[in-house]
């Protein structure tokens, strides 16, 4: 199913954060219009609408329900969608604005954290075969009992690609703060440089490991149903970064990127039992509360006992020790401690795959920088390092350093500035 010509522009909160900044949104919108685009144009909450939300609800109760939150939380967004469709009108273009319910974005009924199950474009279809800009209220969607639910931060990036890809679209662009996707943060690498392009797996990885420009569920979605992404910056007319499939000359790069994520917490079980089932054990006892572990590392035993760590993410460390308490109880674990002042740094490149000598030169980069390793972890395109927070800035400028990504690796296609997807 497709509408012909149609591009997906979603807007974060950053860039309608003021009212003048909600107007120059909609023109946007309006230019892709007029140059004979359909477009569905997809809002987050304005400004630090979310986090005033939600710190309403702590100031009522410490543990609000999670269906309640939710019906707060998509409050946000639909102030967003009247706002637009009210802005667009005002330049002369028609415009309908929906809660993502009323559109037939269904979830599952996990609240605060929802996973997206079913599109039913119908209506959507029907508002742009009638020459409307449709807009849609992301961040939330319905369950089958018509609760609303939420997706988690960042959701409204995943329900641009989603309906990027239902719809069949040309094209999705993000707009955010930032001009595109960099090689690090330039907020703490000054020296971070802008991608012209990158893969839908590069862009996962960081995603998923603190890079914050777009939300890794989104990302999922856009590399199974191929959708054309781009990256740009609400302030400026950028070509931005267009996240596209992996081509072998991106195998050529031997580090795209780096990351750091300091939203991360480790729990230690200390002396557990080093026999058959125990890892096991406690991993289930985290999954009936819902809440992933991400690196986990178990020490070689000795005198049959071994520590064994994880990585949760820092807002769910309490309920996270809370869950692992009865675990650890039952195994025998001696003791369990909980560290919240960890940073997680971390190098991405598909060129991983063919090159040697990465995790060499990555940890040769922390030491000469005086950064102790506590955890490591990797995949066939990434590797991951635990150290202190207070480490965790310097590191990350060591190892973007290390591996030149200031001079694009020598790259021919790292060294544009600027330019598409071929």
């Amino acid at each position: 199913m497709s509408a012909v010509g149609l591009i997906v522009q979603k807007f974060g909160g950053s860039s309608l954060a003021s009212i003048d900044l909600l107007k120059s949104a909609a023109r946007r919108v309006v230019e892709t219009k007029r140059r004979g685009h359909q477009v569905i144009v997809v809002v987050s909450a304005r400004g630090h609408a979310t986090d005033e939300l939600h710190e309403l609800a702590r100031q009522v109760s410490a543990s609000p329900p999670r269906r309640e939150l939710d019906m707060l939380m998509a409050t946000g967004e639909q102030q967003s969608v009247a706002l637009m469709a009210i802005a667009i009108h005002a330049l002369d273009e028609p415009a309908i604005s929906f809660a993502a319910g009323q559109i037939g974005i269904y979830t599952d009924s996990q609240h605060t954290r929802a996973r997206i199950i079913n599109i039913d474009p119908r209506r959507i279809l029907q508002e742009l075969e009638q020459g409307r800009v449709v807009i849609v209220a992301g961040f939330q969607g319905v369950d089958e009992q018509f609760n609303i639910t939420t997706l988690g931060r960042g959701g409204s990036d995943t329900t641009a690609v989603a309906l990027a890809g239902v719809l069949g679209a040309e094209l999705c662009e993000i707009y955010t703060d930032v001009g595109g996707v960099y090689t690090a943060d330039p907020r703490v690498v000054s020296q971070a440089r802008k991608l012209s392009r990158i893969s839908y797996d590069e862009m996962l990885e960081l995603a998923s490991l603190g890079a914050a420009v777009m939300h890794s569920r989104s990302l999922e979605f856009a590399k199974k149903y191929r959708v054309p992404l781009c990256v740009r910056s609400s302030f400026d007319d950028g070509p931005g970064t267009f996240i596209v499939e992996e081509t072998e000359e991106m195998e050529q790069v031997l580090v795209r990127g780096v990351a750091l994520n300091i939203d991360e917490a480790k729990i230690t079980l200390h002396q557990v039992p080093d026999r058959p089932g125990v890892a096991a054990f406690i991993c289930e006892g985290l999954d009936r509360h819902g809440i992933n572990m991400d690196m986990i590392v178990q020490n070689t035993g000795e005198d049959g006992l071994t520590d064994f760590s994880f990585t949760v993410a820092k807002s769910e460390l309490k309920e996270s020790l809370l869950a692992v308490e009865e675990a650890a109880q039952q195994v025998g674990a001696k003791r369990i401690s909980g560290d919240a002042n960890i940073a997680k740094v971390s190098v991405v490149g598909v060129g991983m795959r063919i090159h040697t000598g990465v995790a060499a030169k990555m940890f040769r980069a922390l030491a000469e920088a005086n950064v102790n390793i506590q955890m490591i972890s990797t995949s066939e395109i990434k590797i991951s390092c635990i150290v202190d927070v207070s480490d965790g800035e310097r590191a990350l400028r060591a190892v973007h350093q290390a591996f030149a990504l200031e001079e694009g690796n020598g790259s021919n296609e790292e060294s544009q500035s600027r330019g598409s997807p071929s």
